[in-house]
């Protein structure tokens, strides 16, 4: 029987605190408050929650083995469908996904899904005592059928896609433009959300000791192309999961004075280049005021990260609170660290001083009128309605696009309109032996959701390279 209690609130730093410093904000459940949350799961006959998961985890299973202590047991249940439980017990939108569906949150709280599978993997690496940087990239892999297969992106369709393959026997190695692995993971998302050493390269070293190869510095389309791997390199399926990394912009006067960012510049500075270190060799602009103009996770991962580095920051966006496509928790964290929000609002003009740099922000008030076709209300202008925020920075979040690079170096590989990667149901391309998930097929997208591509490529691949 489930215990008809609330759900475990979980420890969080204090606002006026983690607003100042880079440390995770949660602090995560310790055993006992794990165990308390795994005793209100149903344990459905019928998981509706295992549904909603794009990677299929076992979750009342996984629950179950925590409830009783098991906690390498819970670990092995989610390990089985998850390469990254750290990683996505973090970032993913639970509510919208396997807590979204969970029984219990009709009526009440749903099971905290994530913060329990984030205490599992958590308790499982501190048990394991070992650093990321000790595991060699390449080890031979167990029962290896010494098949080569790459794939092009270590971000979590890459990642997910190699894992699989190795538990298959291939030979997997990625390849990687950047000169750290992890793809958005590691330049994208803020340290404060998802710790780099503790949890990313610690995951992505799992995936080493399985005997995948990452070679990193390398920009498949320049430094090698897709036929040249399969031609002269032998590799005899590639996988594609290069995301979308080309930011959008304004399209709007000003937008190229001195103090106009993407939020993927600004970020990849903070997170992958560690700027906001004192050591750091990588400048990144301090300013005292900042704009950011979107109302996703990454604008709320830019709007906090301009905070911590010791602007006031107001957000912009267009819609009111309700249509902003950033997680709640995100937006709640933003509002009580201090960012302040300025809703039903859009950007006109990025106004300059006479040496070339931001000064304000016009904007014009909006309203909702009809639903557009993905079904929030479309913005509308108020006439007459025009004012400025003084600003010295102004950091654009309007999402991102695929960069042509793969398509235009790859005869024979077909895109749509936008320069997504065309694919069929199991993720394969019009280029025999080459396949792609994730954001380089979707657009800009989950974590798990890419995830969940690159496994069922994974799959897609073994059938392939069987078949032949």
């Amino acid at each position: 029987m489930a215990n008809k209690i609330d759900r475990v609130p979980v420890r969080e730093q204090e606002p006026k605190v983690r607003a100042t410093n880079f440390e995770e904000v949660c602090y995560g459940y310790n055993a006992e408050e794990a165990l308390l949350e795994a005793s209100r799961c149903l344990g459905c006959k019928n998981p509706r929650c295992v549904a909603a998961c794009p990677v299929g985890i076992d979750i009342p299973g996984f629950i179950a083995e925590v409830y009783a202590g098991n906690f390498e047991g819970a670990y092995n249940v989610i390990s089985k469908d998850s390469s990254l439980p750290a990683v996505c017990g973090r970032v993913c939108p639970q509510e919208t996904q396997c807590e979204g569906s969970c029984i219990l949150g009709i009526k009440g709280q749903s099971v905290s899904i994530g913060k329990l599978e984030r205490f599992v993997a958590d308790t499982h690496r501190e048990g394991k005592k070992r650093k990321a940087d000790s595991v060699e990239s390449g080890a031979t892999p167990k029962n290896s059928n010494g098949i080569k297969v790459a794939v092009i992106g270590s971000g979590p369709a890459g990642l997910a896609c190699a894992s699989d393959l190795a538990k298959l026997g291939y030979s997997v190695t990625i390849f990687e433009s950047l000169h750290r692995p992890g793809g958005v993971l590691t330049y994208g998302i803020p340290e404060f959300r998802l710790p780099k050493k503790k949890v990313v390269e610690q995951e992505i070293g799992d995936l080493l000791q399985m005997g995948i190869k990452i070679e990193t510095n390398v920009f498949v389309g320049r430094s090698v192309t897709i036929d040249e791997l399969m031609d002269k390199e032998g590799f005899k399926a590639v996988f594609v999961g290069t995301g979308a990394g080309l930011p959008m912009f304004l399209n709007i006067a000003g937008e190229n004075l001195n103090g106009v960012f993407s939020a993927n510049e600004y970020l990849t500075r903070n997170n992958l280049m560690q700027a906001f270190e004192e050591s750091s060799d990588t400048p990144i602009f301090r300013a005292k005021r900042v704009c950011v103009v979107g109302g996703g996770n990454v604008a709320m991962d830019a709007a906090r990260t301009a905070l911590r580095l010791g602007a006031e920051v107001t957000v912009v966006y267009r819609r009111s609170e309700k249509e902003m496509p950033a997680r709640v928790e995100e937006v709640h964290h933003a509002k009580e660290e201090g960012v302040n929000f300025c809703m039903l609002t859009n950007p006109v003009e990025i106004i300059g001083n006479e040496q070339g740099w931001v000064k304000a922000i016009k904007c014009v008030k909006m309203e909702l009128g009809e639903p557009d076709e993905g079904g929030r209300r479309r913005p509308v202008a108020v006439p007459g309605s025009e004012f400025e925020i003084p600003t010295d920075a102004v950091i654009v979040s309007l999402g991102t696009m695929i960069n042509s690079l793969i398509a235009d170096t790859t005869p024979g590989i077909a895109t749509d309109k936008k320069g997504r990667l065309q694919t069929d149901a199991v993720c394969a391309t019009s280029k025999a032996g080459v396949f792609a998930g994730g954001d380089v097929v979707t657009g800009a997208a989950t974590v798990i959701l890419a995830m969940g591509e690159g496994r069922k490529a994974a799959k897609a691949i073994d059938d392939y390279l069987n078949k032949r």
